[in-house]
């Protein structure tokens, strides 16, 4: 087995220069029975927005600090070690510009060896260590609570959890072997791979503790001294720590194979076989169940080796970057200084979409918030719609009583449109038909303040042919969602030639206030989401037509990594959605798009698809079936071909919008991918996929990226 004391970690430093380093001072504590605990305090000297992490200084650092604690130990002058971080952070993992930076296979893997080799010493003082987890613990973070001998959690905590799968790597310090035997494989199969792969869901402290990764939990308002004096019972033996899944009592020859089993089934339904971090991680779970420590995290060595250096983690630190930063500071946006304040917000229409903006509004903004509709009964629908999912979120303690009625207050419904002349900005819900969307705004137009701003969520039509009856239409600005409302980050916001600075200003930062992520389009048909992914369900429904089957055109998209099939995708935002999208795309570039009558046949069906339990398409229904033949041909399509038609669609597609400037640049394109259609990390949206696939040289003769976002050769 390796032995990472003879090991040179020197090259590493060399790549740390621009690490925000964390320090780990020590102050010894003595204890209420006399006993003298070492307790370290992880800081980077930064406030809560830079967490500290851990870099190769920062390891380098804990390591010798730990050397000269084991000596202490054996010297006899403390009883016990404790590692706690600053204000509300133990740390957020590792530093990932740093690991990205690696330059070869082997730096990658010493990365890997010096978390071992430091993290590695906490169980190894020669004393008790205690991990006193008083805020985020992310990756590297929880890994130090791993691999300490007891731990605490503050009740207030953030976040705990291991979202390295997320990021096309493995919990490579510890994480892969010692979780699974601390807590069973159920629950390490939930917390190392189900969890990132659910949008990186993360355990609250009440959870961590349930699972029985912590031993005890504390009240913020007395986290550290409740730690210490739970820390100093455990030494004394006034309290003995009893857990439930300890080594022992962990069921391993039947259990463990059958959950290994049953979950690399569910990847396959829900993923695919593209992505390699899912199927790594597994793989050392499962092992994990023999075997010894040293071989453990020698083969979480090997892994996070060959994963940090291939091309799903060189795509998933691009796509992390996009979402951490650009995200952050749209390209574009104009000085927030220009926004008007809003105090109001009317929302047009009654419906499931309206109610759903209505509650997002009122949740996050909590300003009043006006719906109206036709008739009081559609309206007052929408008002009992959205108290009842205030009472929801009540009832799951996501909000307290208190302001769950103040949120109730501040929504109200009339058909009365004159309600609306004190809103500031009025956004629109009705049915996607320009000449609707043209007559609600003449009505709106009508009554509101000259300066307040008018929002359309329209999904592909042209928001300045919308505006083109307007008397001020540089008031109004495109501010597209995507469904559900309350769940997808992206708003596309959609700037025509006469959409003013205030307007678009003012779009940025409710955007923003919303909590959603915003990036500037221009006004061209279907902005950026919806133009794509209507070539990838156009190629999908043009091989279906020419005679493949439904099954095997899913199957044929899959290296793409999507998070569901075109059929699947299409059944979830609406037929006749899918088909009116369709049909914009074809009016707009009829050489580029594919569209069939036949798609409007489908959309009026009660069902088209029929799917697995794991929600993928197997076919059409009998009904859908009947309908397709009398379009579909005869002469299927191989997978090669689909494929291959759909690369080379979006690349030439991709290009033509960076041409005509639909975006400021290739990033947003990628961005709104992946807040938008839940492009995948590993691929770091389309465009790094189409360049490492050879698409982008096939239609347009070089790549999107300058050198192409591949990993270490």
């Amino acid at each position: 087995m390796t032995n990472y004391d003879r090991i040179d970690f020197s090259p590493l430093l060399a790549l740390s220069d621009s690490e925000v380093v964390t320090h780990s001072p020590v102050r010894d504590i003595t204890l209420a029975s006399g006993k003298v605990l070492a307790l370290i305090t992880l800081d980077n000297g930064r406030d809560h927005t830079r967490p500290n992490t851990l870099g190769p200084a920062t390891l380098t650092e804990l390591g010798a600090t730990l050397d000269t604690l084991a000596t202490r130990a054996a010297a006899g002058e403390i009883d016990a070690v404790g590692i706690t971080g600053k204000q509300y952070i133990l740390a957020a993992g590792a530093d990932l510009s740093e690991v990205s930076t690696v330059g070869s296979v082997e730096n990658a893997r010493l990365i890997a060896q010096l978390g071992h080799h430091v993290l590695g010493k906490l169980s190894d003082l020669g004393v008790p260590s205690f991990a006193f987890v008083n805020g985020l613990a992310l990756g590297g973070g929880l890994e130090i609570a791993l691999n300490s001998t007891y731990r605490t959690v503050d009740a207030s905590a953030a976040a705990i959890a291991l979202p390295e799968v997320f990021l096309g790597i493995i919990p490579g310090w510890g994480g892969a072997y010692l979780l699974p035997n601390l807590i069973g494989i159920e629950n390490a199969l939930e917390v190392v791979i189900s969890n990132p792969l659910k949008q990186n869901r993360v355990l609250k402290p009440q959870q961590a503790y349930d699972l029985g990764i912590m031993d005890a939990i504390f009240p913020a308002s007395s986290y550290l001294e409740s730690s210490l004096r739970w820390a100093d019972d455990v030494l004394t033996g006034a309290v003995k720590v009893e857990r439930k899944n300890a080594p022992g009592k962990i069921e391993r020859l039947t259990k463990w194979p059958i959950a290994i089993k049953m979950a690399r089934g569910m990847l396959e339904s829900k993923i695919g076989t593209v992505p390699r971090s899912p199927y790594v991680a597994l793989d050392l779970l499962d092992k994990a169940k023999s075997g010894t420590k040293a071989e453990g995290f020698a083969r979480e060595d090997e892994a996070l080796a060959s994963l940090v250096t291939g091309d799903q983690f060189a795509a998933s630190m691009y796509a992390f970057d996009l979402v951490q930063k650009r995200a952050k500071r749209p390209v574009g946006a104009p000085d927030k200084a220009l926004a008007k304040k809003v105090t109001k917000v009317g929302v047009i229409g009654a419906g499931l979409m309206a109610s759903q903006f209505a509650l997002l509004f009122v949740r996050k903004l909590q300003v009043p918030v006006l719906i109206t509709d036709l008739d009081q009964a559609r309206v007052d629908k929408g008002v009992a719609y959205i108290h009842d999912d205030i009472g929801k979120l009540e009832a799951k303690g996501r909000l307290d009583g208190d302001t769950a009625n103040k949120l109730r207050a501040l929504v109200t419904g009339t058909t009365d449109k004159s309600a609306y002349a004190d809103c500031d900005f009025v956004i629109e819900a009705v049915f996607e038909e320009v000449g609707v969307k043209q007559a609600v705004f003449a009505e709106i137009e009508a009554v509101v303040a000259e300066d307040a701003i008018l929002a359309t969520n329209t999904s592909s039509l042209s928001v300045e042919e919308i505006g083109a009856k307007l008397a001020h239409p540089e008031r109004l600005v495109g501010f597209h969602f995507f469904n559900p409302v309350a769940v997808m980050p992206l708003i596309e916001v959609v700037k025509t030639p006469k959409t003013s600075d205030a307007a678009l200003s003012t779009a940025f930062v409710v955007a923003k206030g919303l909590g959603k992520n915003a990036v500037l389009t221009a006004d061209a048909p279907g902005f950026v989401v919806n133009r794509l992914l209507a070539k990838v369900m156009g190629e999908a429904a043009r091989a279906v037509y020419e005679g493949t089957p439904v099954a095997d055109v899913e199957k044929a998209f899959a290296p793409l990594g999507l998070p569901m099939g075109p059929f699947q995708l299409i059944d979830l935002v609406g037929w006749k959605v899918a088909a009116h999208v369709q049909d914009t795309m074809v009016r707009a570039f009829p050489d580029r798009f594919y569209a069939n009558e036949n798609f409007h046949e489908l959309a009026a069906l009660d069902a088209v698809v029929e799917k697995d339990k794991g929600g993928r398409v197997t076919g059409f229904t009998k009904a859908a079936e009947k309908v397709a033949k009398k379009a579909t041909g005869s002469t299927p399509a191989s997978a090669e071909e689909i494929l291959r038609r759909v690369q080379d669609g979006l690349a030439q597609e991709i290009k033509l919008m960076l041409d005509e400037g639909v975006v400021p640049e290739v990033e947003d394109i990628d961005l709104c991918l992946i807040l938008g259609a839940g492009w995948p990390f590993i691929d770091g949206g389309a465009t790094p996929y189409l360049d490492r696939e050879g698409a982008s040289e096939r239609v347009f003769g070089e790549t999107f990226h300058h050198p192409p976002i591949r990993g270490i050769a």
